[in-house]
């Protein structure tokens, strides 16, 4: 039988085959799928009460947790694209994504990490020039409603709450409801995931419904997944991985979901044992930092059968360590991007010492071609720019034709920026990468976006931002920085400056003012020289 094309038919057919089988259990409550497919209708009929339509831009703010589901499936549900947003990020990161997605309806938890989400907003919204408009963010004026999933006090007047919201969906009769989920096809986009480029500028990513099906039922069939497992999702569900890869992955195999808001290792080594989780990926910061805990053995962890540990640098040891002292029955790497959420994926049976060495062959719908520098085809074992191509590589960029042809060559291809060899068995090695970007504990930084921010400090001439090798994170950004004029700032304050402006992944660990950055005879400052002085610093 072929699969369903389209989140809302996803949803009712999980709910069909698996109506009492568990679909979501986010601490003390428990959903089953037939129970979310009627909370995931109750949310679209919501949305629609509030003026949301197909092809509007729908945008999430928000841990992992329950409603993350509902307000994303809610969405789609009724042909709209969601937008979701790292919860990480500060105020003027989120009105960017925000003004450049032309967002309508905005779901954020205020008060996450002890946050004001909220008023981080309005602040960086307010400075937009000539957007005031009447909604409820000033500057933001295709936005005109925002839900507070609680957690800081009573919402402003202008905000609602959760309830308030959902209750609102009655005004919208079935028939009106069910015509607009019939008008839902395999190729609408349902979803536009905002990644920086080399530039600093986010770049959305567009994908269409059946290609976030099919990212999900790969995964599962590589993974093995069955309702016999408990997915316990660490891994942000505003990334593809914990999106993609996690929540619309679980409901294909009617698996159940545990959503997991923040890693304390404490907590998800009691989730484990009280829940009997079996699968777990992650960044392999979550799997050092549950090896590395003092109480490990005082947990039953045999619960545990798959993961996959992939985003950032990879320790050789540590798949071994997973089965040996973690328990895993079958462990494996991954390649992806936002791009293309899976490209390459070892295999169950692969033997730790390969899937240390390589994120294995492509997946079912995945080519990769390895380019040398005259775009031809590098033979097996030489390095090169890593190249993709398949039915799951993006639509494009979202109102950006020249990046998406920049991008996606006339062939199809999908140039990466990575640099990595295919060995004798087909088999993908990541060894570098071509443009700057770096990853911090699993999450990407784009130097860029940094050296921005940095360029507006009053007291900054200019900045270079490279990463710094970090046994915890894999590694982490040090910004080196020439003072403008006599100027003397300190690294505290340029920490803080960035904190406040900048997601706490982008931050710099550490800034190092320097009188002038080393450059070329162009004038181009010489990154090498400077990545080779943090891993000595």
């Amino acid at each position: 039988m072929n699969a369903p094309m389209t989140i809302p038919l996803l949803v009712a057919d999980a709910a069909r085959r698996h109506p009492d089988q568990p679909a979501v259990v986010d601490g003390d409550i428990r959903v089953t799928y037939e129970q979310l497919a009627e909370l995931v209708t109750e949310t679209g009929r919501a949305y629609a009460a509030r003026g949301l339509r197909r092809g509007d831009r729908a945008a999430i703010w928000a841990p992992n947790r329950l409603e993350f589901v509902l307000a994303l499936l809610g969405a789609q549900t009724i042909g709209a694209i969601v937008v979701p947003l790292n919860s990480r990020y500060r105020g003027h990161e989120a009105a960017t994504v925000l003004a450049r997605s032309r967002a309508s309806t905005l779901v954020l938890a205020n008060g996450f990490l002890d946050i004001d989400f909220l008023e981080m907003l309005r602040t960086a919204a307010a400075e937009s020039p000539g957007q005031a408009g009447n909604g409820p963010i000033p500057g933001l004026p295709h936005l005109h409603t925002v839900v507070d999933l609680g957690g800081r006090g009573q919402p402003a007047d202008d905000v609602l709450t959760w309830p308030d919201f959902i209750s609102g969906g009655h005004l919208v009769d079935r028939d009106q409801f069910a015509a607009m989920v019939a008008a839902v096809t395999p190729d609408d986009i349902c979803d536009i995931m905002f990644t920086s480029g080399t530039t600093g500028i986010p770049k959305g990513v567009l994908t269409a419904h059946r290609q976030t099906i099919d990212v999900a039922r790969v995964w599962a069939e590589r993974a093995e997944l069955s309702t016999a497992d408990r997915y316990a999702i660490v891994n942000p569900f505003f990334h593809g991985f914990g999106y993609k890869a996690g929540m619309i992955t679980s409901i294909t195999a009617g698996t159940t979901i545990y959503p997991v808001a923040t890693f304390q290792a404490d907590e998800l080594l009691e989730l484990i044992q009280s829940e009997r989780i079996s699968v777990l990926p992650g960044a392999p910061t979550l799997f050092t930092s549950l090896l590395n805990h003092p109480r490990l053995a005082e947990y039953d962890l045999s619960s545990l059968r798959f993961s996959v540990a992939g985003a950032a640098t990879v320790p050789k040891a540590l798949f071994q360590r997973m089965r040996d002292e973690l328990g895993f029955a079958s462990v494996s790497q991954a390649y992806g991007l936002t791009e293309a959420v899976v490209v390459t994926q070892s295999l169950p049976d692969d033997d730790p010492a390969h899937i240390a060495e390589t994120t294995g062959p492509p997946v079912d719908g995945m080519e990769v071609r390895i380019a040398d520098p005259a775009g031809d085809d590098a033979p097996a074992g030489d390095e090169g720019e890593i190249l993709v191509r398949g039915r799951n590589v993006m639509l494009g960029y979202f109102e950006d034709e020249q990046s998406t042809a920049a991008a996606i060559d006339a062939d199809g291809w999908f140039h990466t920026g990575d640099v990595g060899r295919l060995d004798e068995h087909g088999c993908l090695q990541i060894t570098d990468r071509i443009k700057d970007m770096f990853t911090v504990g699993g999450f990407n930084v784009y130097p860029a976006e940094v050296e921005n921010v940095l360029a507006t400090h009053p007291e900054v001439s200019e900045s270079a931002v490279v990463a710094k090798p970090d046994q915890r994170m894999g590694s982490v950004a040090i910004a080196f920085v020439v003072p403008r004029g006599e100027s003397k700032p300190t690294e505290d304050e340029l920490i803080e400056y960035c904190r406040a402006r900048l997601a706490n992944f982008k931050v710099p660990r550490e800034i190092v003012v320097r009188s002038e950055l080393p450059k070329n005879a162009s004038g181009k400052i010489l990154k090498t020289r400077l990545r080779d002085a943090a891993k000595e610093a």
